[in-house]
């Protein structure tokens, strides 16, 4: 019977592995679809045609299967010296954002794309409901499963008990499954684990924002201001290609347009608790700030500043530059913004960790100056090596690593 009882103990041992392995490749399975909808639903659907193509059957379409990975990061680039690219520009009427994703993150979208198929409607629910979560199912299941190899145990050492008393062997009594070293140790590096595991993830997360939308004193939409009424970042944030910081536009800079515009006459802003906003009433607010009198016409009141909430925040030891991203780099805004002309309100779409912002270094090509037709950065001139290097063909393209942009002292005073 102990024999036996070995097996038993192994089965429970897989059935615990199975269980954490499966929920390990549920939790990998779903990154594609999160990947989707957080950088790429906006423009593009799985299954037709919408700002951008549909991904589905991207890679079969696309001159290679690795076009897509360079693509993605470099959009700008291979507007200019790419065919297809040129060609998607020419059908669709707009440019895509530059994202900086890492190869498999690519990757596990286009699979997710691939593999997706369209919602078939169910009775008793309504029409395009969101697919059900089965994570808590599969879970319950998983212990239940566990309570009844732990049962089997039991009743395997009581049949044990039971044919030695009748075959008159006298055997110590067993131990109970709470006192079992092997139960107990195996309980201990289960619970480690799980504990590790919830401790790191929180440990790594301190200090990071990422989705962080504060409510503002007035409700600016970038979405109408950016989106709808294309107006360039930089005539708001104008510090963003000159210097280190992007600055928030006074009171004055809305006040060019808003002595003019005094009504709201676009869409209907829905707020994200779901309620129709006034956007005539939140140009009023403006004014009160601005202490101007739309029916005079004239400042007939001190003003003062809008107290704005500060939504993207480094910590004190990092030092980062706008102009040196925006103007050297050439890097757009939705790079660390994301889809800032798609935000009703602001919020904050990258985490801003210091892997995120190294691992955009690794991948984003330096733009070297170009004697001949005297475009690209002249500051990079003093690494000819890497020029002459790309000229020659021993390398394809430079990255911001290579020169010196993973080095410590560059983001830390």
């Amino acid at each position: 019977m102990s024999r036996y009882r070995k097996i038993l103990q192994k089965v429970f041992a897989s059935l615990l592995f199975i269980a954490l392995v499966s929920f390990n490749n549920n939790s990998f399975a779903a990154d594609g679809e999160a990947l989707f909808k957080a950088n790429c639903a906006s423009c593009h659907k799985p299954l037709e045609d919408y700002t951008g193509p549909k991904l589905q059957g991207a890679r079969e379409r696309e001159p290679n299967p690795e076009w897509a990975i360079k693509w993605v990061n470099n959009v700008n680039t291979m507007l200019e010296t790419d065919t297809y690219a040129k060609g998607l520009l020419a059908k669709y009427g707009a440019k895509m954002t530059q994202f900086n994703l890492k190869e498999d993150e690519i990757k596990s979208i286009l699979d997710y794309a691939d593999a997706y198929k369209a919602p078939v409607p169910t009775t008793g629910g309504p029409a395009g409901a969101p697919a059900e979560d089965n994570s808590l199912l599969f879970g319950i299941l998983t212990l239940v499963l566990a309570v009844i190899a732990l049962i089997l145990l039991q009743v395997n050492s009581s049949l044990r008990k039971l044919s030695d008393q009748k075959d008159g062997i006298l055997r110590s009594e067993p131990v109970p499954f709470y006192r079992n070293k092997s139960y107990i140790m195996m309980g201990i590096l289960v619970l480690f684990c799980l504990g590790g595991y919830i401790t790191i993830n929180a440990a790594i997360g301190l200090g990071r924002m990422k989705n962080y939308q504060p409510e503002q004193p007035i409700y600016y939409s970038h979405k109408v201001h950016a989106g709808t009424n294309q107006i360039s970042c930089l005539y708001c944030h104008g510090g963003s290609q000159d210097s280190k910081h992007a600055n928030i536009p006074s009171v004055n800079v809305c006040m060019n347009c808003h002595m003019a515009i005094k009504e709201y006459k676009g869409d209907v802003i829905i707020k994200e608790d779901g309620q129709q906003l006034n956007g005539t009433a939140e140009i009023q607010k403006l004014y009160q700030y601005a202490g101007w009198n739309p029916d005079a016409k004239k400042y007939d009141k001190p003003g003062k500043p809008i107290e704005w909430v500060k939504i993207h925040n480094l910590p004190d030891h990092v030092y980062f530059n706008h102009s040196q991203h925006v103007k050297v780099g050439k890097q757009q805004c939705q790079t660390c913004h994301g889809p800032i002309q798609e935000m009703p309100e602001v919020y904050q779409f990258a985490e801003l960790s210091m892997g995120w912002c190294v691992n955009c270094h690794r991948e984003s090509k330096v733009n070297f100056y170009n004697k001949e037709s005297g475009e690209g950065n002249k500051f990079y001139s003093i690494y000819e090596k890497f020029h002459k290097d790309i000229k020659e063909g021993k390398m394809d393209s430079v990255t911001v690593e290579k020169i010196g942009g993973t080095e410590c002292q560059k983001c830390h005073y």
